[in-house]
């Protein structure tokens, strides 16, 4: 008896079908983090930011117990070139463990935005400096620096414009109270408000 030959094979598929919600979630996750990586810079230093405001209530500490103001004054550059160091590194560090450039366009944006009120605030440091009025320069700088991360901040987290309008509001208040009271002012702003919002900075956004 001749053997009977299959007139026709059939193949039978073993691959499963693709869930198409799973794949549609991981797309929309990938756009959604792209674009907020192309909208906000995100390299704004949350531990760094508590660094400089533990170095700020130190110098706060420090400028009050200076007897002349030209002493009192170097304390507070002294302490503004150490807080822009540690805000450079560490927005390098935070910038390299997200794989974010930091002179992305974002980052640009938030350089050019919080570079105008710190020229104006050298401008009129040395302007205060030469007309010996000392008493108004704290408030000068909170307002300044407030502003700086106000604009800057327009193109980050929602969080470091806030924290810009409180240093602002501090300085306000502080040209209503004595001079004396100056080094306070500075400690609340430049020291606690850095701590504070640089944990919450950290927790929220990645360091």
């Amino acid at each position: 008896m001749p053997k009977l030959q299959p007139i026709r094979k059939e193949t039978i598929e073993t691959n499963e079908p693709v869930n198409l919600s799973d794949r549609a979630i991981d797309n929309i996750q990938f756009i959604r983090e792209t674009m907020e990586r192309s909208t906000h810079f995100t390299a704004v230093p949350g531990y760094g930011g508590a660094l400089m405001g533990f170095t700020a209530v130190g110098a706060a500490y420090i400028a009050s117990q200076q007897l002349y103001l030209r002493d009192w004054l170097v304390v507070w550059l002294t302490e503004a070139c150490l807080a822009f160091a540690i805000g450079i590194l560490a927005m390098w560090q935070k910038s390299k463990m997200a794989s974010t450039p930091l002179v992305s366009v974002p980052g640009k944006k938030f350089a050019l935005g919080f570079a105008p009120p710190l020229v104006a605030g050298v401008a009129i440091t040395l302007g205060l400096w030469r007309y010996q009025h000392f008493e108004v320069m704290a408030p000068a700088w909170m307002l300044l620096y407030g502003a700086a991360i106000v604009c800057g901040g327009a193109f980050s987290v929602r969080v470091v414009p806030i924290m810009g309008w409180c240093f602002m509001a501090l300085g306000a208040l502080s040209f209503a109270v004595s001079a004396s009271y100056g080094n306070i002012f500075m400690g609340a702003s430049f020291g606690l408000l850095h701590i504070v919002f640089g944990a919450i900075i950290a927790r929220r956004y990645g360091g």
